[in-house]
């Protein structure tokens, strides 16, 4: 048997926008994705399909646009072979899963001690202008971009930091680096780097090297 080691790619793209109403009512693994599953299953003993159900439902999360319907978390439990609501209580118990709408990019702002002395609060009132919308959670009006505070995101030395989807982290941040990230997500343009925004490599001192 060979299996593909399960792992998120480091190079993304837009996530698909969200279809209308009739196209979120159905939901079917692209051939692409259920090949992706078809190896996770294979991982593990034959009849425990459903220990891939975290895997798969990313990639169904990753193909709906960014969160989970009804109908793609029916789909999950149709293809592993489990109840609907073991797979509903997999995808409301975990973050990083959505079953809500939140708009094509998800953006995360960390609220942690360290980010939080350094200026949290200033990024997430930017993140929020630039969205224009009032209130955590929200999605812009362009169906874009919604904005949420996190806990540690594991980048306490290059704080502030945030997160856009499951993807790369942007760290030394200004509310004003932040405001145009936001600005540019809702142009579908991508930030032209992730990590620190003022340059330095990793974690390395600011200021003057010895």
């Amino acid at each position: 048997m060979t299996t593909a080691p399960i792992v998120k790619t480091s190079s993304w793209s837009p996530p698909h926008k969200a279809g209308n109403a009739e196209a979120q009512e159905a939901f079917h693994f692209s051939e692409e994705n259920r090949a992706k599953l078809n190896q996770a299953i294979a991982r593990y003993p034959e009849g425990r399909a459903a220990s891939a159900v975290l895997w798969a439902l990313y990639l169904a999360q990753d193909q709906n646009g960014g969160w989970l319907s009804e109908a793609a978390i029916v789909h999950v439990a149709e293809v592993l072979a489990m109840a609907p609501i073991r797979v509903q209580e997999v995808a409301r118990f975990y973050t990083m899963l959505n079953t809500e709408n939140k708009g094509r990019w998800r953006v995360q702002v960390c609220r942690t001690t360290p980010c939080w002395l350094r200026g949290s609060d200033k990024i997430t009132a930017a993140c929020l202008k630039a969205a224009g919308v009032s209130h955590l959670g929200e999605v812009s009006a362009d169906g874009a971009v919604s904005v949420e505070e996190v806990e540690c995101l594991g980048g306490c030395c290059n704080a502030p930091v945030m997160q856009i989807n499951d993807r790369e982290y942007y760290e030394d941040l200004s509310p004003e680096q932040a405001g145009e990230i936001v600005r540019d997500l809702r142009q579908d343009k991508l930030p032209t780097h992730s990590g620190s925004q003022t340059g330095r490599i990793a974690s390395e001192p600011v200021g003057d090297k010895p």
